[in-house]
């Protein structure tokens, strides 16, 4: 079917289903990594529209795209990257979601320790929030640093870090504020893994049989809720740096060309700042997904490009270690 074809379709209708695909692959790799945790309990999982664990409900919803080479390609096609397409990508976002999961089977959040620790799950989820990079209060897991957008965030981000196999946690995080969050979760876990979960029922919420949505409403849904950036010192600084069109034949596409050159911008700004690696990584990675958005392309000599580019990383980083937000955090 061509792409227009398939954005006529009802999410009913496509028919999908998890067995025989990556996904029950990977579901069954993170049944593994629980089990050689001696945690008994097994998050039920199924397809839907995005990403999701719901309150209530010890489940993880996984994206229709992932059960499907051609639904693949769509999604790549409309949003410019497939969020858990790779093996390593989709584990990392299955281990955070078991710790949402986790944390509704045994109630943990009711836990006057956990509050403690996490802080109160009752808080309202922030429709942005303003991470502070430099902070070592919060484990690095999923990107952004996503830990800081709320206690039940902070949770399952440090419950992934937690239960990825061979994890050095011990040792990555030994000097940080965070090392106590992990030990929380690794004595908490040690006491509740082999009870029986409060919480057993495998409702499954917002399934695709039931959902008679066409993917282009989906789309149409996603693309302006990706849209709802500010204009932001990024934006303005990228449309200095490239051109927004293209202005020679051999011209590259801004986010290919920063891209390609990641290992000596990242290696170049660690030097100039003495910053960590994870988070020059983080403002490499909104730049180029924002030189995408713009539709960016590199203008001028190579050289000029590269030298631009490094001046830019460096200076954004220094804006996120001050507290600033170059960019609105999704």
């Amino acid at each position: 079917m061509t792409d227009e074809q398939l954005l006529g379709l009802r999410f009913c209708d496509l028919k999908l289903r998890i067995e025989r695909t990556p996904v029950a692959r990977r579901v069954r790799r993170l049944y593994r990594e629980l089990d050689k945790r001696q945690i008994g309990f097994r998050p039920h999982v199924w397809l839907s529209e995005e990403w999701f664990s719901p309150d209530g409900v010890p489940g993880i919803a996984v994206p229709f795209y992932l059960a499907h080479p051609r639904l693949e390609r769509l999604e790549r096609r409309m949003m410019r990257n497939v969020e858990g397409g790779s093996a390593e990508s989709a584990m990392r976002i299955l281990r955070h979601e078991a710790g949402h999961a986790i944390d509704t089977a045994y109630r943990l959040r009711r836990r006057k320790r956990w509050r403690e620790v996490f802080g109160p799950a009752s808080l309202p989820y922030p429709d942005t929030y303003r991470a502070r990079p430099g902070s070592r209060r919060y484990v690095q897991h999923l990107g952004e640093w996503y830990a800081q957008a709320h206690p039940c965030e902070d949770f399952a981000e440090t419950f992934a870090v937690w239960l990825k196999p061979n994890s050095s946690w011990r040792r990555t995080y030994a000097q940080w504020p965070a090392f106590h969050k992990l030990e929380f979760v690794d004595d908490l876990l040690s006491e509740v893994r082999t009870r029986r979960a409060s919480v057993r029922n495998r409702e499954v919420i917002e399934p695709l049989r039931e959902n008679t949505r066409t993917l282009a409403d989906h789309y149409r849904r996603k693309l302006r809720r990706h849209s709802m950036y500010r204009r932001t010192v990024t934006d303005h600084l990228l449309e200095r740096v490239f051109a927004p069109e293209r202005l020679k034949s051999e011209s590259r596409r801004a986010a290919t060309f920063l891209r390609a050159h990641t290992t000596n911008l990242v290696n170049s700004a660690m030097r100039e700042l003495d910053a960590e690696r994870y988070n020059v990584e983080q403002i490499l990675r909104i730049m180029v997904e924002r030189a995408e958005k713009l539709g960016l392309w590199v203008r001028g000599s190579r050289r000029d490009a590269l030298r631009h580019s490094r001046w830019m990383l460096v200076y954004l980083t220094r804006l996120y270690a001050q507290g600033e937000s170059p960019t609105l955090a999704l």
